[in-house]
């Protein structure tokens, strides 16, 4: 029977990207969470409009946006604050707000 090495993903992120604390490491992490929290956001994006029964060129039409800008965003590209404040808004969803933890909330909109 063949034995197979398994290596620990650690031990992989080690090798690319640096131990934890180093520049390399702290940039790859940060970006891994960016783009967890764009995609969460894009989720969300796309769980409202279903629950409204749209298409995306439907709420692309209330946004004056094409269809496929409204797959980016549910994709979880092309993401800000203002952007999230229409598409929300235009989904009817008035207010947002950003749990910072225990420095508060903020009221986004």
């Amino acid at each position: 029977m063949t034995q197979v090495n398994l290596t620990p993903f650690e031990d992989v992120l080690d090798g690319f990207y640096g131990k934890k604390g180093t520049p390399a490491r702290d940039k790859f992490e940060a970006d891994v969470d960016e783009s967890l929290h764009a995609y969460r956001i894009g989720e969300a994006i796309k769980k409202a409009r279903l629950e409204q029964h749209l298409t995306q060129e439907e709420l692309g039409e209330r946004l004056g946006v094409k269809k496929s800008q409204i797959s980016r965003l549910e994709h979880g590209y092309s993401i800000t604050i203002p952007t999230m404040s229409r598409v929300f808004k235009a989904l009817g969803i008035s207010t947002a707000v950003l749990d910072l933890g225990m420095a508060g909330k903020v009221i986004l909109w």
